[in-house]
């Protein structure tokens, strides 16, 4: 092998890259900004993927992944970071993909997040959600939440996992943190537990099925203030996502617990900056008032963006206004905020040409800049 799996991490954490992509009869890749740049090392082959995985996994998921094919865990390099890992099989083989964590929980300040996200800290019950899609720094957000309660609120925090990403200790709040597998066999399972466990504040890795839904609804019910993801794109979406997941029978009681118990979604995107150089964190923001719990118990959830663009001074924003008025800034391109946007009728003027319009126009790619000999553009 003619790179270890430390310099490896070390080329991703010095170009600040999000993940490293290891597969058999690929050169590594890291994904700096959002795009993935290949690594000048010689493809990887099956043996140097095993040895990689054996230097990072723990013995018992080593042991199972013959069997389950793919394992999730989190690793600790010392003097380069903390790693969540998803090691897997596909049709060349082994595959390996590292993403870097901070060892610290970050700050509602170093994120720099609305003022909505601290007051969601402070009820006492209800359900918060963070959404978005997978790499839009949901864990992240959530992270800088936990860590504030950590910091003001003489609370239990109970966190369910998969894999414990931020470590929190106990400053005014008392921490419990639990990953699923070695921790708690599934989510559902960890919820019926964690009642019985006098937390205040509960967090769930991820709502993954309806049972974990449902159970998530009843511990907000019952005064506990509970934080999720899911895989939405919007507000609005997100709580159509969770209705749907029940049979037609169940879903007007689902509506009446939502309605009572959500106080706040926020779905995010990260969208590149017009130098090309970070993204910037763009989100949709629903704050659940006596106008939107009617609407949800209703069934009409499709007239949620009209009052989330009516309640500003209550926290509430569309994405896509915030992304405009970005554009207006110079601080994003017209030609990205329409890939991200939710309504692309709103950017439309920098919609992409068709293909005779882009032929006769050709604009030729930014190239990837990031340090290091290892270190090239993909493709």
């Amino acid at each position: 092998m003619s790179v270890s799996l430390i310099q490896l991490l070390q080329t991703m954490v010095q170009n600040r890259g999000s993940d490293l992509h290891c597969g058999v009869n690929s050169p590594p890749m890291i994904r700096i900004r959002g795009d993935m740049v290949k690594l000048s090392v010689p493809p990887l082959t099956q043996a140097d993927l095993d040895t990689m995985l054996k230097q990072c996994a723990p013995a018992d998921l080593l042991a199972v992944f013959p069997k389950e094919k793919s394992i999730d865990f989190a690793f600790k390099a010392t003097g380069v970071g903390i790693f969540r890992v998803n090691a897997f099989m596909q049709r060349h083989g082994l595959s390996i993909v590292m993403r870097v964590l901070s060892e610290n929980p970050p700050t509602m300040a170093d994120l720099n997040l609305p003022e909505i996200c601290k007051k969601a800290c402070s009820f006492a019950n209800g359900l918060v959600l963070v959404t978005g899609p997978t790499g839009s720094g949901k864990s992240t957000t959530l992270a800088a939440m936990i860590n504030h309660i950590n910091m003001t609120t003489p609370g239990h925090i109970l966190t369910l996992e998969d894999p414990i990403e931020f470590q929190h200790e106990t400053k005014m709040g008392l921490v419990s943190q639990r990953a699923l597998g070695p921790h708690f066999p599934t989510f559902a399972s960890a919820m019926k537990g964690a009642l019985r466990e006098d937390p205040d504040v509960i967090l769930i890795g991820e709502m993954r099925d309806p049972e974990t839904i449902a159970l998530a609804l009843k511990a907000a019910e019952t005064g506990h203030l509970v934080f999720s993801t899911l895989h939405t794109n919007s507000a609005a979406k997100t709580i159509d996502r969770i209705i749907n997941s029940f049979p037609p029978e169940e879903q007007t009681q689902v509506r009446t617990l939502l309605a009572e118990t959500l106080k706040v979604v926020i779905s995010q995107k990260l969208v590149p900056s017009s130098d090309g150089k970070r993204r910037i964190c763009f989100q949709d923001i629903f704050v659940n008032n006596s106008a939107g719990a009617n609407l949800i118990r209703e069934g009409k959830t499709f007239q949620l963006n009209t009052v989330m663009q009516t309640g500003r001074k209550e926290g509430m924003q569309m994405l896509d206004q915030v992304l405009l008025e970005a554009v207006k800034r110079g601080d994003v391109l017209g030609e990205d905020a329409w890939e991200y946007s939710n309504d692309k009728a709103m950017f439309a003027q920098w919609a992409p040409k068709t293909t005779n319009e882009a032929m006769a126009s050709p604009v030729s790619a930014p190239a990837q800049t990031a340090g290091g000999p290892m270190v090239k553009k993909a493709g």
